[in-house]
């Protein structure tokens, strides 16, 4: 048998084992998230599924006689990462709590728009003016997402891990950041801390101030505010920049600060990273002015 006979007789003789191991090669695996964990909660008044994602800090099971301040924050799925990362540098005492979109959606719903469709619903505070679009998507049901969150997710959290009831945060964006316009007007103590990353505030500014809770002006409440948007945002910032003014204007003595901050050189999507990096270290450094 010559050389070459031979070469081809060991190369057939491994072929299935190099076959076996590209296969391997090319096998793929989706990467979990460390530290995060999924917990199923029910919209009991609306009878509608979430999930939460809860992130607990690195020496929670240590600390036993710890208590610890909570950041809430709505879709979950998008921003459980940037606020992992910079609250592990800037905030590591923090418990983190996502709260995801209607999981049992309707189906026709979500190919329709995606798994994310249910936030034009719970993020919104009006109804549309449209018949067949209201009859279709339900939108203006903030009222009902806020008493979910209140009577469900935060009884939920407080009555299984160790919080700090004192110290809970609430951090959206876009139709986020309006539903967090939201529960600052219309029940400011459900949250200390309130961080509206380019509150889609293009008509609800009057409808918003029509709801004004008497928390506000009584100093016991001691709310922070950081609100911001993309510098490039220029049509949706003349109605922050809005609401800022008539914030300011009310002198509420039930709101402690206001940050108020124009990411320069920005749009609305690129807004966001920046956004949560500013507002964790804005976060962070208000806790270290309390201590």
């Amino acid at each position: 048998m010559n050389m070459k006979k031979s070469y081809t007789l060991v190369l057939l003789l491994f072929l299935p084992f190099l076959a076996a191991q590209a296969s391997k090669v090319n096998e793929t695996s989706d990467f979990t998230l460390s530290k995060i964990q999924v917990l199923p909660i029910k919209d009991k008044q609306a009878d509608r599924q979430y999930e939460l994602y809860i992130k607990l800090p690195e020496g929670y099971s240590k600390h036993k006689e710890k208590t610890y301040p909570v950041i809430y924050f709505t879709d979950a799925l998008w921003q459980i990462e940037l606020l992992s990362g910079a609250t592990e540098f800037m905030m590591e005492d923090a418990i983190l709590v996502g709260i995801s979109w209607q999981k049992d959606i309707n189906e026709d719903l979500k190919k329709e728009h995606g798994e994310h469709v249910s936030r034009n619903r719970d993020y919104s505070i009006s109804k549309s003016s449209n018949p067949e679009t209201q009859a279709k998507y339900q939108l203006g049901q903030a009222s009902n997402h806020l008493t979910f969150i209140r009577n469900d997710v935060i009884k939920a959290i407080e009555k299984n891990y160790r919080t700090d009831p004192d110290n809970r945060t609430y951090f959206g964006f876009s139709a986020g950041g309006r539903f967090g316009a939201y529960i600052l007007m219309a029940q400011p103590d459900t949250f200390k801390n309130y961080i509206l990353g380019s509150p889609s505030l293009w008509r609800d500014i009057p409808l918003l101030f029509s709801l004004e809770h008497a928390a506000l002006k009584s100093k016991a409440s001691a709310i922070n505010l950081f609100i911001s948007y993309g510098e490039l945002e220029r049509e949706l910032s003349t109605h922050i920049e809005d609401f800022v003014t008539k914030l300011k204007a009310k002198k509420y003595q039930g709101l402690s600060s206001i940050k108020h901050v124009a990411i320069e050189s920005s749009g609305h999507s690129d807004s966001f990273p920046i956004l949560g990096v500013r507002s964790v270290k804005w976060l962070s450094s208000l806790s270290k002015e309390e201590e």
